[in-house]
């Protein structure tokens, strides 16, 4: 069976009420993502605890997928009557051939050599180097999968500066996948802090599949203890938004290192921590800076 995807631009007021009149109009599924993800104008759903979340995005890309035998384009067109929208509305209309879902989605992850010694593997391939430190992730709902450069870059400092006997910090875990790769270089202990709830059953399952003990905490329930390295690889401002807090956390002479960062955004991110770190750039690949910091 083929499908159609139909895709459109809609502000924050239009969305929920959208997406319901799409579904009621026959959509199979839909989905929302940040019109603006990918860009500098890309903004992450995020706050520090006890704070209300980022709210909502300010213009959201909703697609819609429907069964090709349907009417779509006049179903979309039903839908945006119904949500009170112009039917004349930019609708971008693509053919999705069907498919093994399950085995194309894992298709898209394969091993990924980190280091000379480090590699991520999904869970359903072999290890390609079975001596190696493998950390085996199912990437489920969760970001960190090991192919994004944020995630390489993370994962390369650790395996090239952790001496073993650290406590960790990732703060915005994800997968739990730098947590993970922290107790398997050799930390003493790692804690993870996600404010999504599906990421922290991710974290959970990857934890176990790779036989570490890893603490995972809800952001909303509470503050971790201060860790001697700190990890946070979220996006540009949160990760201004979190500097005070991520201070607090960072033992003092502890490092903190920050990712999620585009060139052009490393100069007022590391200002943001400038009162509490000596800042460095440490590294940098396809337009994504490290940064890292020593506290004072």
């Amino acid at each position: 069976m083929a499908w159609i995807a139909a895709a459109l631009t809609v502000d924050a007021r239009n969305v929920e009420i959208l997406s319901d009149a799409l579904l009621e109009a026959g959509a199979v599924s839909v989905d929302v993502t940040d019109a603006h993800a990918g860009t500098p104008e890309e903004h992450a759903l995020f706050a520090e605890p006890g704070e209300p979340a980022g709210g909502e995005w300010k213009s959201s890309r909703v697609s819609a997928l429907f069964e090709a035998g349907d009417d779509f384009r006049q179903r979309v067109k039903t839908a945006l009557r119904a949500a009170g929208l112009d039917p004349q509305t930019k609708i971008e209309f693509a053919e999705v051939a069907d498919q093994d879902w399950v085995r194309a989605t894992q298709s898209q992850f394969q091993p990924v050599r980190v280091s000379s010694r480090l590699w991520v593997v999904p869970t359903w391939h072999a290890a390609p180097d079975p001596a190696a430190i493998n950390l085996v992730i199912d990437p489920g709902l969760a970001f960190g999968t090991g192919t994004h450069p944020t995630t390489r870059l993370c994962l390369g400092w650790l395996d090239a500066h952790l001496r073993g006997g650290e406590s960790v910090l990732d703060y915005g875990c994800g997968s739990g996948i730098l947590g993970i790769a922290a107790l398997k270089l050799g930390a003493a202990r790692a804690t993870g802090v996600d404010i999504d709830a599906q990421a922290l059953l991710a974290a959970r399952h990857n934890a176990m599949q790779n036989q570490v003990q890893m603490e995972f905490i809800a952001a909303e329930s509470g503050t971790p203890e201060a860790a001697d390295i700190v990890l946070a690889n979220i996006l540009a401002n949160p990760l201004k938004l979190l500097a005070p807090l991520l201070a607090r956390l960072t033992r003092p002479r502890g490092r903190i290192l920050l990712s999620g960062v585009l060139e052009h955004q490393a100069g007022e991110v590391a200002d943001a921590y400038r009162a509490a770190f000596a800042v460095e750039q440490t590294a940098r690949e396809d337009g994504w800076v490290l940064l890292s910091g020593t506290k004072r």
